[in-house]
């Protein structure tokens, strides 16, 4: 038995009582031979089962692809697995014809691992990262905060450009 089973049963009867969002997390996990291809396809699949049964019973989704930071990978490995792991998520959620204009996306910061050192340019892989793999029929996009170390005031100012990027390319 998986989460997705009984998924659609699950739904009609939260939507019954009155809940209209539902969120579904995929963990993946960097390391020297993580996350592989076929965990990165499984995820992304599993999440557009999720997001096209929360749609046939009115439901918003959210989608969180989430990659752990446990480990000592830099800021650029992570940005590069984050950009494979969202392009393969919006291939699903494609292939499977979910709405995107009827989703909302929760990917994970940028960093590097928990492990490593710190690293000044988080803000701006993080904004490459989440722009170049997100489409522009995607209406919001909220990042987890996952360190006590990032700045808040640096998370603070990419959640807000991207949430002005997205605004302006739809406008436009």
């Amino acid at each position: 038995m998986t989460g997705l089973d009984g998924l659609g049963a699950r739904c009609a009867k939260y939507y019954e009582a009155g809940a209209r969002f539902a969120k579904w997390c995929a963990v993946l996990k960097i390391s020297a031979n993580e996350p592989s291809e076929h965990s990165i396809h499984e995820n992304a699949y599993g999440l557009a089962r999720y997001a096209v049964t929360c749609q046939e019973n009115g439901f918003v989704p959210i989608i969180e692809p989430e990659i752990l930071v446990d480990d000592s990978h830099d800021i650029l490995k992570c940005a590069a697995i984050t950009e494979r792991v969202l392009a393969a998520a919006y291939k699903a959620l494609s292939d499977h014809h979910v709405i995107l204009e009827g989703t909302l996306l929760k990917p994970n910061m940028v960093t590097p691992g928990s492990d490593a050192p710190k690293s000044e340019e988080e803000a701006n892989v993080n904004l490459n990262a989440t722009i170049q793999n997100t489409t522009t029929t995607t209406p919001s996009s909220s990042m987890q905060h996952n360190r006590s170390s990032v700045d808040s005031f640096a998370f603070a100012q990419v959640t807000v450009s991207l949430l002005l990027l997205r605004a302006n390319s739809v406008v436009a």
